[in-house]
């Protein structure tokens, strides 16, 4: 009779024990799951977060920047990419914007100099920034030909120039004197006067400042 009290009386404590062990695994087994997923969502947001971030530092930085850079076009020699292939003069050449001072250095003479030019900057004045000067003087300049490569060479600076050298800088060009420029992030002006519309632009041999003004040699 003792014997079969005490079986039964092991039967009901396993009975309850049981329940309590299975509860006890599965909310383990939750947790666990949950502090998985939870490590898995976070580690997946740091993922995002440093590769957005990364993205954002790389895609940004060191672009071509300014209002003109809309009109460049997208693809072909005339591009970004496509002027980046070739130096210079052959570049701006694929440049519609910069149709006139192409002629200008085509007329001076100036094709190969900048094209085997290394390490240089140019301030390349667009076609609207010609048309600022009268005719018959713009006329009368691209027909001299010591005077316009005295103007153009005025447009040239003998080392790669960055977006922060231009915060403010004093540098000379192969013309002999010196051109200024100033401002930061996206703004610049040089010699007090021409506005970058279109900066940081790369080819083979040079960084290419678009300017709205054509520079004058004060000597």
């Amino acid at each position: 009779m003792n014997t079969r009290i005490r079986r039964v009386a092991m039967t009901v404590a396993a009975a309850a024990v049981l329940p309590l062990a299975l509860s006890a695994c599965s909310d383990n087994g939750s947790d666990s799951a949950g502090a998985d997923s939870a490590g898995k969502a976070s580690a997946s947001a740091t993922s995002s977060d440093d590769s957005m971030g990364g993205s954002g530092s790389t895609s940004t930085a060191d672009q071509p920047f300014g209002p003109a850079c809309s009109s460049v076009p997208t693809s072909g020699a005339g591009s970004f990419d496509g002027m980046a292939q070739d130096p210079v003069a052959t570049a701006a050449s694929n440049n519609p914007a910069l149709s006139t001072l192409v002629t200008a250095v085509k007329k001076a003479g100036l094709v190969d100099t900048l094209n085997n030019a290394q390490n240089i900057t140019v301030f390349a004045p667009t076609n609207d920034a010609f048309a600022k000067i009268p005719k018959a003087t713009l006329d009368k300049v691209l027909n001299d030909k010591a005077q316009l490569t005295k103007i153009l060479t005025y447009h040239v600076v003998g080392q790669q120039l960055t977006p922060k050298d231009l915060e403010n800088g004093s540098f000379d060009t192969l013309e002999k004197s010196k051109v200024t420029t100033s401002g930061s992030g996206e703004s610049y002006t040089v010699n007090d006067s021409a506005k970058v519309v279109c900066g940081n632009v790369k080819t083979a041999n040079a960084h290419v400042y678009i300017i709205d003004t054509v520079l004058m040699p004060t000597g």
